[in-house]
């Protein structure tokens, strides 16, 4: 893909784009910095047991819409941070976790913890944007390459690459049975 000139947009047909991908998730790249001067668009194959772990980022929203399959979201401050189940969190408010189903949008402004996780025996599919671009581009290319290593991933590496990309980690992300920190979830 090239660069956009205001006389020409940009048209990825279904089954397009770059993907990268790990036994922990699959990313195809729709949009990027290259095409865009607004946000970053993906689509995102989640698998069963995946969880993204609450986080906040102080400079990027985010859009998320669900295609297939079912997520459990957070998108709210609670009043509590605990530092291991985010499922549990409840906002001032009376916000609990929700689970969202295909045509569920979550909007995530700067500043707002959120996390996803797909509970159940299949994946899910989403729609991912994130704005400015191209940062959360270069974040999964890294990530992905983290993960793919093989094992227990290499949790110094991806705390470096979260400060890098302004993703401050709240509860840790889980795949395959593994926390980031190299440990096996325990239920």
């Amino acid at each position: 893909m090239t660069a956009l000139t205001p006389a020409q947009g940009l048209l990825v047909p279904p089954g397009h784009g770059r993907t990268v991908q790990t036994a922990a998730q699959q990313v195809t790249f729709k949009v990027t910095g290259d095409h865009s001067r607004s946000a970053s668009s993906f689509e995102v194959v989640v698998p069963p047991g995946f969880d993204v772990g609450a986080h906040v980022h102080t400079r990027s929203e985010e859009l998320f819409y669900v295609l297939e399959g079912e997520l459990d979201v957070l998108a709210f401050e609670p009043r509590v941070r605990t530092p291991d189940n985010w499922r549990r969190w409840q906002s001032s408010s009376g916000d609990t976790v929700v689970r969202a189903t295909p045509g569920t949008v979550i909007v995530v402004p700067p500043g707002c913890p959120h996390a996803f996780a797909n509970p159940t025996g299949a994946p899910a599919k989403m729609f991912f944007q994130a704005s400015p671009p191209p940062d959360h581009e270069r974040y999964f290319e890294e990530l992905l390459e983290i993960l793919s290593a093989g094992g227990p991933p290499d949790h110094a590496a991806i705390a470096e690459l979260r400060s890098r990309y302004d993703i401050e980690q709240l509860t840790p992300l889980r795949h395959g049975g593994h926390l980031d920190d190299g440990s096996t979830r325990r239920s």
